[in-house]
């Protein structure tokens, strides 16, 4: 009996198994999009909030970003041939791993944005008017 091997994926296994990123870490994803039959690459750049099931087959990783003033969260499978490259920008020491708080107090800050930028548009419209009061 003959062993051979048999490649289910275009992905290089060795080296996204060899990724040492974890929860905290700063990461951009370079994912292949189809558009009019041609592929293009899209980064997308964030914030690692979990990593689930290691570096099996069905491991994933979920990623946050805040664009235009919104949250966005994407999850990507490790190994997934629409993934090109995974470049890991930034690490950082966290004491949890999985960073699901973060969205709570990312909603605070931005709650406490617009509580300025409301008051100061009050502020301003007061300040413009001083003869209707």
């Amino acid at each position: 009996m003959e062993n051979t091997a048999i490649k289910f994926t275009p992905v290089d296994m060795a080296s996204r198994k060899k990724l040492d990123f974890k929860a905290g870490d700063s990461v951009r994803v370079w994912s292949k999009i189809l558009e009019k039959g041609k592929t293009r690459l899209q980064a997308f750049e964030g914030l690692v909030l979990a990593r689930k099931h290691g570096t099996e087959l069905g491991g994933t990783f979920t990623v946050r970003k805040v664009a235009s003033g919104v949250g966005v969260e994407r999850i990507f499978p490790l190994f997934s041939p629409n993934i090109d490259k995974i470049e890991i920008l930034k690490k950082s020491k966290t004491r949890r791993s999985k960073l699901y708080y973060i969205r709570t107090k990312a909603v605070k800050e931005v709650k406490k944005r617009l509580k300025s930028i409301t008051l100061s548009k009050e502020e301003s419209e007061s300040e413009s008017n001083p003869t209707t009061e």
